[in-house]
């Protein structure tokens, strides 16, 4: 059936169109979990969604991989603080709005970049560089785990070696011991450590820790350079990630060049270019809407409105990829692990580590006793996890050694009921949390999200394979349009924000709009200080 249906259609906009609307649900959920765990959520199901449309078998093969792939690429912009920049869109004053779209740019384009990166890499790695990459980022993710388990220990033992205030009880986040500008700066230094080690026990150099390497190097020079050389600073006191984003952004870039990745440098670039729009323009949108006086969950439809424009980046890289990324193959298998290991990975991870933060929020709706029995409700909730998760991975173990009915035998019906299966879980992962609190404004989430989710599996299911393109391995023809996308990014990000400024008082003028505090980076009103403020004196 797929055979017929690619042969009919005569546009990719259907690659586009599931890919935004993955993205769009993905952002919506995300706005409620956050951080980097949050955006792992719209990584997995976008580049699923692209991938499931376009008539490749070749990639149909690998749709657990892309859903990793581009689970990992997005979250890293995950660690990025873009609160304070919101509000100085909403300062009143036009050059800090100005400034605020500016940094909204900058933000959306390096989380559409990393984003895009991690998306297409499986479609131009063969068998064995694809699966090398697994095994050092299983250490990194295991050993972060253990940091997640230990930071808080950690800094509170330093505090008292210091006589410092613990962390719990301190005042403000610049008196702990392990705050260097509210940054991941320990996260960076594991993703140095882990391939170090990783290449020091093996005795020898991989694909795997070659690229963390670039991006963990990367990260560490984009943030010596900006906030601590330069002392730029986007928006003190809260986090400067971002400059270590645009470390890992420059990381990627020169690993691709590196490793003659043209067509994942040009993915990295469109999806960058378009995910700076995105943001901007949809905090300019927003604005707007706030001009009606309409009361509802206006800071949802930013994060669904972002989210869709950002798809729209991720189908258009993957098109291109389409057209010029020669075909891959799966054989011989070599790691035959991975071939259990992506899709469990992308079920399973991307769920958990959003769901765990679910019972928190029962117990301080009411709804939930802390304890149960002989344990704390996040316990129970982890062995009922634990459960799920075992019987997954069987299913999955056993249906490599034997097929089971269970799973379709094709590789695109394979990859439709991953798909589904993930947007369910998250769907309902997400009014599970919302539903102790509902209240009429959460319609505009929780309603949205439902109905387009039902909407874009229908799309799938209609469209899938539906989009074929021959492919060429033409590296010049690759290198053109990255040229061009270079040279109408960079314009268009000043003329996008210059847009996003002339919304904004035209809507409001100079009186900030009633939604959220006003904030300004520079000028006699500045709020924003990386300074800790004397006594008496409120910090922003």
């Amino acid at each position: 059936m797929s055979e017929n249906v690619s042969a009919r259609a005569k546009t990719a906009w259907p690659v586009i169109v599931v890919s935004a609307l993955s993205l769009s649900i993905g952002w919506g959920i995300r706005g409620n979990f956050g951080h980097e765990h949050g955006a792992m959520i719209p990584g997995a199901l976008a580049a699923m969604a692209a991938v499931l449309a376009i008539g490749r078998d070749d990639w149909h093969r690998r749709i657990a991989f892309f859903g990793v792939f581009g689970a990992i690429g997005w979250a890293f912009g995950g660690s990025m603080s873009y609160g304070h920049v919101l509000a100085y869109t909403h300062s009143g004053d036009p050059p800090n709005i100005l400034y605020g779209f500016g940094c909204l740019y900058l933000i959306g384009f390096l989380w559409g970049a990393l984003g895009g990166a991690g998306t297409a890499l499986p479609a131009y790695l063969n068998r064995e560089r694809l699966t090398g990459l697994l095994p050092p980022i299983v250490w990194f993710f295991a050993v972060l785990a253990i940091h997640d388990l230990t930071y808080e220990p950690l800094n509170a033992w330093l505090a008292l070696q210091r006589g410092l205030p613990l962390p719990g009880g301190a005042q403000f986040r610049q008196e702990e011991p392990l705050y260097w500008y509210d940054s991941d700066w320990t996260t960076a230094l594991i993703g140095v450590l882990v391939p170090l080690t990783y290449r020091l026990v093996r005795r020898r150099a991989d694909e795997g820790t070659s690229l963390m390497l670039h991006l963990a190097v990367g990260w560490w020079v984009g943030f010596l350079i900006f906030p601590v050389l330069l002392h730029w600073r986007m928006t003190p006191p809260r986090g400067d990630n971002w400059a270590g984003c645009v470390g890992l952004v420059g990381g990627a870039l020169v690993y691709c060049h590196r490793t003659g990745l043209t067509g994942v440098s040009l993915a990295t670039l469109v999806s960058g270019f378009v995910g700076g729009v995105g943001f901007s323009l949809a905090t300019a949108l927003q604005i707007l809407w706030l001009r009606t006086g309409w009361s509802t969950n206006w800071h949802s439809v930013l994060e669904q409105t972002y989210g869709f424009v950002n798809g729209i980046g991720i189908g258009l890289a993957m098109i291109l990829a389409a057209r010029h990324a020669p075909r891959v193959s799966d054989d011989p298998p070599v790691r035959r692990w991975a071939d259990w290991f992506a899709p469990a990975a992308t079920l399973l991870l991307v769920t958990y580590l959003n769901a765990r933060k679910n019972p928190e929020e029962w117990i301080k709706a009411g709804t939930f006793a802390p304890t149960l029995y002989w344990f704390q409700t996040i316990t129970w909730f982890n062995i009922g996890f634990a459960a799920i998760a075992l019987a997954v991975v069987y299913v999955l173990v056993r249906h490599l050694r034997r097929p089971t009915p269970l799973i379709p035998s094709s590789w695109l019906g394979k990859g439709l009921a991953l798909y589904v299966a993930l947007l369910a879980a998250v769907v309902a992962m997400n009014f599970e949390r919302a539903m102790v609190g509902f209240a009429e404004q959460r319609l505009i989430t929780e309603g949205v999200i439902l109905l387009n989710a039902c909407l874009v599996t229908v799309l799938l299911v209609t469209w899938a394979g539906s989009w074929r393109a021959q492919p060429a391995a033409d590296g010049g023809d690759l290198r053109r349009w990255r040229r061009r996308t270079i040279a109408l990014g960079i314009p268009g990000a000043l003329v996008c924000c210059l847009i996003c400024l002339g919304l904004t008082l035209a809507a409001f003028g100079t009186r900030p709009p009633d939604f959220r505090s006003p904030q300004m980076r520079f000028g006699p009103r500045a709020t924003a200080t990386d300074e800790l403020p004397k006594p008496g004196v409120p910090h922003p």
